[in-house]
C-alpha cells in the first residue's frame, strides 16, 4: 500500500476527528436511556467504531503534528458533551446540591436533600412540583397539600457519599458558577478536568519517552465526552489527580515520590476508586523508605481532608457509602451482575473471596517484578483485573482504567469501558441479567488475553534464548 504524505495523514486525520465529532454530538442530542437503550446504544457503538478509525489513520500522522492533532481533537471532543443535559445519569444533580448546601455553611453530611430544613435553599430546577413531577428521571419527596413536589436527585432520603476532596470540588464550582447555571457549571468543570488530563498524559509521554499518540486513547475516547463532560461525573478529577500522581511516583527522588503520594492521597479522597492503584505506585521498590515515601503522604492526605469535614458535621461523614456498597451488591455475589464472570464457573460465595485472591496475586506480582519508571503499568495490570472479575454495572468508573491505558499504551483493555458501556446502557432492555454482562465482560476478557498472547509471542527474544532455537 502506497504510503500516505504527511499532508495527506493529517488531512485524513481531520476528517476522521470531524465524523467522530459530529456523531458524538447526535449521541448527546439524541437523548438519555430511559428513551430508548437499544438505539442509543447503537450511537454508542458507532462512536467507538469512529473511534478505533481515527486511532488508525493517526498510526499515519507525522510525528511534529501529532500534538496539536490531539489537543485539537480533545477541544473538540470534550465540547460535544456540552450540548445537551446529562443524559444517561442523575449524579451530577447531587454535586450541585453538595456545592449549594456548603455554600450555605451547612455540612453536605448532615442533611439528606429532602430534609425540610434544607427547603430554604431548594429552587423549581432542582426541585419541580406539580405536573413537572411526572418524569420517570424525578424521585418524589415528602410533602404536604395536594400539589406533588420532586427532585432531580437521585436518593434523595440519603445522605451524600462522596469524599472531602469532591466536595471541595463542588463547593468550588458553586463559588465560581453564575446564577442559573444549572448542570452546565459542572459540565464545564468536568470539561476542563477532561483536558488537564490530556495535557498531563501528553507531558508524562514526552518526559518518560512514551508514544505521543497514546494520549489519544483518552483524548478522543467517547466515554470521556459522554461520562467526564456531560454526566459530568466527578471520577474525571480522581482520574486526573491520579495520573499527575504516577508521573511523580515514577521518579527516584524521594521529595517527587512523596509528591506523587500526596496526589494520589488526593485522589483517594475524591473517589475511592483511585485506592486501586496503590500496587503500581510501588512497582518494584526494593527499599521500605521508598514505599513509605508514596504511602504515608497518601495516607495522611486522604486522612486529613476528611478533618475539616469531621469538624463541621454533626453526622457521619461517610454518609451513605455503607448502604451503597450493600445496594450495589458489593457485599452479596448473588446480587445482579456483579462478579458475573467468576459466577460463571465458581459458586455465587465463592466470587469475592476469589476476586480478593486473584486482585492480591496480580498487585503482589506487580510490586516485585513492576518497573518502578512505569508505575501505570502495573497499575493497569491490577486495575483492569479488577474490574474484569468485579463487572460494575456504571460505565463511568472506568474512566481511571482509559488514562490508564494512555500512559501504557495496552489499547486493548479499552474492551473494558466499552463493556462497562454496554451494560449500563443495555441493562434495563435485557432486565439486568448476569448474560449480558457474561457477553460483554467475556468479551473484553477475550480481547485482553488473546491481544497479550499475540504481543509476547511477537516480542523480540533475548539474543542467547534466540541462538538456543532450532
Amino acid at each position: 500500500m502506497k504510503p500516505l504524505t504527511p499532508r495527506t495523514a493529517s488531512a485524513a486525520t481531520g476528517l476522521a476527528l470531524a465524523a467522530l465529532t459530529a456523531v458524538l454530538a447526535l449521541t448527546v442530542r439524541y437523548g438519555g436511556s430511559l428513551r430508548d437503550p437499544v438505539a442509543l446504544f447503537w450511537w454508542y457503538a458507532a462512536c467507538w467504531a469512529l473511534f478505533a478509525a481515527a486511532l488508525a489513520v493517526l498510526r499515519r500522522a507525522p510525528a511534529r503534528r501529532l500534538v496539536p492533532l490531539i489537543a485539537a481533537g480533545a477541544v473538540a471532543i470534550a465540547a460535544t458533551g456540552l450540548l445537551g443535559p446529562p443524559r444517561t445519569s442523575s449524579d451530577s444533580y447531587r454535586y450541585v446540591w453538595d456545592g449549594r448546601v456548603q455554600s450555605a455553611g451547612v455540612s453536605p453530611y448532615d442533611h439528606t436533600p429532602q430534609d425540610p430544613a434544607l427547603a430554604r435553599l431548594r429552587d423549581p430546577w432542582l426541585f419541580p412540583s406539580g405536573t413537572e413531577c411526572e418524569g420517570p428521571d424525578l424521585a418524589p419527596i415528602p410533602h404536604t397539600g395536594g400539589t406533588p413536589r420532586c427532585t432531580r436527585i437521585n436518593r434523595p432520603a440519603v445522605h451524600t457519599i462522596y469524599p472531602p476532596v469532591a466536595e471541595a470540588y463542588f463547593l468550588a464550582v458553586d463559588r465560581l458558577s453564575p446564577a442559573g447555571a444549572r448542570h452546565k457549571a459542572v459540565q464545564i468543570g468536568g470539561a476542563l478536568t477532561s483536558l488537564g488530563v490530556t495535557g498531563v498524559l501528553l507531558l508524562i509521554l514526552r518526559r518518560r519517552g512514551g508514544n505521543p499518540r497514546w494520549a489519544a486513547y483518552w483524548a478522543w475516547c467517547p466515554a470521556v465526552p459522554l461520562e467526564a463532560v456531560n454526566n459530568a461525573h466527578v471520577d474525571v478529577l480522581g482520574t486526573l489527580l491520579t495520573v499527575a500522581g504516577l508521573g511523580l511516583v515514577a521518579s527516584r527522588a524521594l521529595t517527587r515520590r512523596a509528591a506523587g503520594g500526596v496526589l494520589i492521597g488526593a485522589a483517594v479522597a475524591t473517589k475511592l476508586m483511585p485506592a486501586v492503584v496503590l500496587p503500581g505506585a510501588l512497582s518494584g521498590v526494593r527499599r521500605v523508605r521508598d514505599a513509605a515515601a508514596v504511602l504515608l503522604p497518601a495516607a495522611a492526605f486522604a486522612v486529613l481532608a476528611y478533618l475539616p469535614y469531621v469538624l463541621l458535621s454533626h453526622g457521619s461523614v461517610f454518609g451513605y457509602l455503607g448502604g451503597y456498597v450493600a445496594e450495589e451488591g458489593y457485599d452479596d455475589p448473588s446480587a445482579g451482575s456483579r462478579y458475573s464472570l467468576l459466577r460463571l464457573v465458581l459458586p455465587d460465595s465463592w466470587a469475592l473471596p476469589v476476586l480478593v485472591a486473584v486482585v492480591a496475586a496480580v498487585s503482589v506480582y506487580v510490586m516485585r517484578r513492576g518497573d518502578p519508571r512505569r508505575p501505570w503499568s502495573g497499575a493497569l495490570l491490577v486495575t483492569g483485573w479488577s474490574f474484569l472479575l468485579l463487572t460494575p454495572g456504571y460505565s463511568w468508573y472506568a474512566l481511571l482504567l482509559i488514562a490508564l491505558v494512555a500512559l501504557d499504551g495496552r489499547w486493548e483493555w479499552l474492551g473494558v469501558p466499552l463493556a462497562g458501556a454496554a451494560v449500563y446502557v443495555l441493562g434495563p432492555s435485557f432486565g439486568y441479567r448476569t448474560t449480558l454482562a457474561d457477553l460483554a465482560y467475556g468479551s473484553a476478557a477475550a480481547l485482553v488475553l488473546t491481544t497479550s498472547l499475540v504481543r509476547h509471542r511477537s516480542a523480540p527474544r533475548p539474543a542467547a534464548e534466540a541462538a538456543e532455537s532450532p
